[in-house]
């Protein structure tokens, strides 16, 4: 079936004799009643077997499992508290200290915050690198202790797309485990395990759900036995997802494939207003012919995505004034909603990096980050001329 189709078919369990609810149930129990101690115990150690705990299992909570495994193509996932649960939780179940990492450098900042103190307290060691260049990469993995690859499908907020199918192909000869995080561009952009990735994390909080109501994560495994080596370690970490979070999600999934047709239909539209306003020095969007990943971005995605940023000539004081004269759009940190959010770097996110730091993050002082809604394209237009002043 098309992912269109497995979306508004989400995974749900049979519900008494011939008949099961249209809507999967929420079921808020933390704990299972046995009849038996032995089958209690058997039940423990089975990731997919009768639930006794709901940090260990919840029929919710594997409905989103089962269902996310499907839109990914994946043989199985795990469903975590939020999106930095799901990375942190499969480094710290894969990684030893000595191993090595290497890492895309326009990651998410808490995914680079996870690495370095991950190097500061086991002494795993982070080896940077571009994200376009397999050769780059093998050069950094020929070391008899590189362990992962840690990509991210579309960076935030430069819109950089990782060359995922030379890249994923490298980390799979070299026997290197590889992450990528989907969150920005979800199972309808790209499927990275399709494209030989192991593990596709996501922070379900953003167009999974796509409500601005959800706090989740998720991993999804291509190998089932590597999805078993990671379970136990989670269980232990705690960082397991909540049964109401996991069923606000599974309510938002049917339109997930609807939204990001409009998310990309409408950023796709203000990326191109805005390269020809003035005042407007850079867009970044990456299915725009002078993005400098726009052709990695055309073979590796559906779509454009829903995020774009751009520059203003003013800097800093333009994008701090441009984010607090929208009205339609609100100023928010995080993205994937329904609603337009607008965000400026500098003066925020990463207000206390000076100007070199801010260069080498890639980010210009002026630069506006714009997650864009599904709501009428011209009235998001008319928001921003009227904040461009």
């Amino acid at each position: 079936m098309e992912l269109s189709t497995r979306a508004v078919h989400v995974v749900n369990e049979p519900f008494g004799e011939g008949s099961w609810p249209l809507s999967v149930p929420l079921v808020q129990s933390s704990a299972f009643a046995f009849d038996s101690a032995a089958e209690l115990a058997g039940a423990m150690a089975d990731p997919d077997g009768r639930y006794v705990y709901s940090r260990r299992g919840n029929p919710t909570v594997r409905a989103l499992e089962q269902t996310l495994a499907g839109l990914e193509r994946g043989a199985g996932a795990i469903a975590f508290a939020s999106g930095m649960g799901a990375i942190s939780g499969v480094l710290l179940a894969l990684l030893r200290p000595g191993d090595r990492v290497v890492a895309q450098r326009c990651l998410y900042g808490g995914t680079h915050a996870v690495l370095s103190d991950l190097a500061g307290r086991y002494g795993i060691e982070v080896v940077r690198i571009s994200g376009d260049d397999p050769a780059e990469f093998e050069a950094a993995a020929v070391h008899p202790a590189t362990r992962i690859l840690v990509l991210e499908t579309i960076a935030n907020p430069t819109g950089q797309v990782a060359d995922l199918p030379g890249l994923l192909a490298a980390a799979r000869t070299l026997g290197v485990t590889s992450m990528v995080d989907n969150s920005l561009a979800s199972p309808v952009l790209c499927r990275p395990l399709e494209l030989g990735a192991d593990v596709v994390v996501h922070s379900t909080t953003k167009y999974l759900s796509g409500h601005s109501d959800v706090l989740g994560g998720a991993a999804v495994f291509a190998d089932e036995e590597l999805r078993r080596r990671v379970w136990p370690r989670t269980v232990e970490l705690g960082a397991c997802a909540d049964p109401f979070a996991a069923w606000l999600t599974l309510r938002g999934i049917p339109t997930l494939p609807l939204r990001m047709r409009a998310h990309c239909a409408n950023a796709a539209a203000l990326a191109e207003l805005l390269a020809a306003r003035a005042g407007v020095t850079a867009v970044h969007y990456p299915w725009r012919a002078d993005h400098p990943s726009y052709g990695t971005a055309r073979k590796v995605l559906d779509g454009g995505g829903g995020l774009l940023s751009f520059e203003l000539a003013g800097g800093r004081e333009a994008g701090r004034s441009f984010i607090e004269r929208v009205r339609l759009a609100k100023l928010a940190l995080s993205l994937g909603g329904v609603e337009t959010l607008v965000a400026h770097p500098a003066s925020t996110s990463h207000r206390e990096l000076d100007a070199d730091a801010l260069a080498a993050a890639g980010i210009a002082p002026g630069l506006v980050r714009m997650s864009v809604g599904v709501e009428d394209a011209g009235d998001l237009w008319a928001d921003v001329e009227q904040a461009l002043g």
